[in-house]
């Protein structure tokens, strides 16, 4: 099998080899290889939906119309780019760059509302900066916010207004309400087919525009996924099919009545963009109508669970890691198109449909944020909180049994996590804390695995798993106040009443209300200084951690 290959074990390879077996006499791998959209029903699916088995040919095309405007950006010394994009949009482009020889020539920084150092970092660059800005629909609440601060820091460089424009790109679906706005604007617009699922697009302008701009070689990245294409069409030797049936085999009830619906994903030196990418592509393609496969990272996993199956993607030498059930080897534009196949496929098998676009749970928490932020003064409030433990408030409405210190608070959250589920935390701050740092405890508290990430993104990205899927997680949502010395914390946006601080705080209650409304267990903690409550957080979980274990 060109360019690919997947290793698997144990019960693992049972499961598959039965789910396999079964694909191939449903005539899935023919079905899917042909584009044929009656695998999900008559009207479920649109043909078009399925033209991201076209990208590795159809995207040659764009590589062409790009060459000019990387030709033109080089002239003038720009090879800087900053990234306006939240989720799917993103990471693409990000594992893409990531994945680049070391002094490949070109930068790419990707602003996504997270931590305001990529920001700063940005901002020192702007001789050298231009700005793409990406969405499969309008612009994200980071998007407006960051493409205001950079038009202002342009003007006050000295720019015109039309050389502005000319440091703006605006890749976007065609007709979408961003593509009317970009015209508006006058910036550069690179227009993509608005039938393609955004979580699908890897290979598409939004994963391979921004990757090009900073130097990228996408070219040897589509003969890649050309490379593996025609192994995805067989019954035998198809190792999209073979992961699919992994995926999907083990996401089904066992027959001791467990599945194995939890992914720990590998790579080594640590997770990168690559799997962030896949966490969210798995997320938006199976998390539906009480499904789905949820990805965690080995800090959230320090112990083993029986619903969970690891996998490890390119690792070093011949074998599998000792803990893992799976491994995969091939290069990254294989990975994009080989991943993509086995989510369409393990959602065939769960009865999903992969290429829906993700539920309203994911937009009602964008939508309720930009509400938030059209109070007077543009600071929603936080609420009383129902205890403050040295600087850290606690927001609930989960019953309060007593306990006025942070510990009982994570202690009671923990306890609500069911038995199989899992914990999720989601930090809203500008610093450099994540949920990484509190993951090991707070699993060895609860017995359970800890998956995490820094917001709006991580949420926006695997929130359809988490609203629409299972519904089996409990959420510790982490906000604070911007901290000290920290001159961007609460940058102001231009033509707005509020700053990034004040924006992210806002994302942060959003999504906490979102999940309470589907009735999911929820804490919210915010750190009034942020530097001293992470560290009494941090103390707290371990804590708990010893007393609950």
């Amino acid at each position: 099998m060109p360019g690919f290959d997947v290793l698997t074990r144990g019960d693992v390879l049972h499961a598959a080899l039965q789910a396999r077996d079964y694909l191939v006499s449903c005539g899935v791998p023919a079905a899917l290889a042909g584009k044929d959209p009656r695998l999900w029903g008559r009207s479920a699916v649109d043909h078009s939906r399925l033209g991201w088995l076209d990208l590795p040919s159809a995207s040659r095309g764009l590589l062409a119309q790009v060459e000019n405007l990387v030709a033109e950006a080089r002239y003038s010394g720009l090879d800087h780019v900053v990234l306006l994009a939240v989720g799917a949009e993103a990471l693409a482009a990000q594992a893409i760059v990531a994945a680049r020889p070391p002094g490949s020539g070109g930068e790419l920084t990707v602003l996504d509302g997270g931590d305001t150092a990529g920001l700063a970092f940005a901002l020192e660059r702007l001789d050298r900066t231009m700005v793409v800005l990406a969405s499969k629909s309008g612009v994200s609440l980071e998007g407006d916010a960051y493409r205001r601060i950079f038009t202002a820091a342009f003007r006050e460089h000295g720019l015109s207004e039309r050389e502005i424009a000319g440091r703006f790109l605006v890749v976007t679906d065609h007709g979408s309400p961003l593509h009317g706005f970009a015209r508006q604007c006058g910036y550069r617009i690179g227009l993509t087919d608005p039938y393609l699922p955004g979580h699908f697009g890897a290979l598409s302008a939004y994963g391979i525009v921004p990757s090009v701009l900073a130097g990228a070689d996408v070219a040897t990245l589509l003969d890649e996924a050309a490379d593996v294409l025609p192994s995805l069409g067989r019954d035998e030797d198809n190792p999209g099919l073979l992961l699919g049936a992994i995926l999907g085999g083990c996401a089904q009830q066992g027959p001791e009545g467990l599945a194995r619906d939890k992914l720990l994903l590998r790579e080594p030196g640590g997770s990168g963009p690559l799997t962030a990418w896949i966490s969210q592509l798995l997320a938006v393609g199976t998390g539906k109508r009480g499904r789905g496969i949820l990805t965690f990272d080995k800090p959230g996993c320090p112990i083993s669970f029986p619903d969970m199956h690891g996998l490890t993607i390119n690792p070093q030498g011949a074998a599998t890691g000792e803990d893992d059930d799976t491994s995969v080897w091939g290069p990254l534009g294989a990975q994009f198109l080989v991943w993509e196949y086995a989510t369409a496929v393990a959602g065939w098998l769960l009865g999903v449909n992969p290429f829906e676009v993700p539920g309203p749970a994911v937009q009602e928490a964008e939508d309720d944020a930009a509400t938030m932020l059209q109070t007077p003064g543009g600071r929603p409030e936080t609420g009383r909180p129902v205890v403050v433990d040295g600087g850290v408030e606690v927001h609930t409405d989960l019953p309060w049994l007593g306990g006025s210190d942070l510990g009982s608070v994570l202690a009671m959250l923990l306890d609500r996590v069911p038995g199989t589920g899992y914990l999720s935390v989601a930090s809203y701050l500008s610093g450099e804390f994540s949920g990484r740092y509190l993951a090991p405890a707070l699993a060895r508290g609860a017995r359970r695995p800890v998956a995490y990430g820094p917001g709006p993104g991580y949420l926006h990205a695997t929130g359809s798993v988490h609203k629409d899927g299972p519904g089996t997680g409990a959420f510790l949502i982490i906000t604070g106040d911007p901290a000290p010395g920290d001159p961007y914390g609460d940058h102001p946006v231009p033509g707005r009443s509020y700053g990034l601080g004040t924006l992210q705080l806002t994302r942060g209650l959003a999504e906490a209300r979102t999940l309470r409304r589907r009735g999911l267990p929820v804490v919210h903690l915010h750190l009034r200084d942020p530097v001293e409550g992470a560290g009494k957080l941090a103390e707290a979980a371990r804590a708990v951690a010893v007393a609950m274990s």
